[in-house]
């Protein structure tokens, strides 16, 4: 590529205004891994992992953060389908162990709380602050 042609660098003029991506642990991660205790059966192979992609406005749609936040088990129904990867079903949320389902429902909170009230949870623990909290059985 020639540096006289305007158009034939591969990357985009950086913008100050805009932060530039930080490597190591996420602050506020935008998916989060859980190993489920008890995995899901299916047909083409055992769930043991899922992954929650952080909620946006429509994935919100009809519920209350407030009911997300106090773990309602009616509002993770109707989240957990819009949110998980694989996909779950309304039906293998309603049969998994209640310890999966407090695992699910501890990552959805997470999603809503600040860095600094992540810290605060870490520092009244005694751990040390990671910014990202891992979530499931080992």
């Amino acid at each position: 590529m020639s540096d006289t042609n305007p158009g034939a660098s591969p990357l985009p003029p950086t913008n100050p205004a805009q932060p530039e991506p930080v490597e190591g642990p996420a602050i506020n991660p935008q998916t989060i891994k859980v190993r489920l205790a008890h995995p899901i059966k299916r047909k083409g192979g055992d769930v043991t992992e899922l992954t929650l992609r952080k909620p946006k406005a429509g994935a919100l749609r009809g519920l209350k953060i407030e009911d997300l936040y106090q773990t309602d088990v009616n509002a993770l129904l109707v989240l957990l389908p819009r949110i998980t990867e694989p996909t779950l079903i309304a039906a293998e949320i309603e049969d998994m162990e209640s310890e999966d389902l407090i695992e699910l429902a501890g990552a959805v909170k997470g999603f809503f709380m600040s860095a600094e009230m992540k810290a605060a949870i870490d520092k009244h623990f005694g751990r040390e602050p990671t910014g990202q909290a891992q979530t499931g059985a080992n």
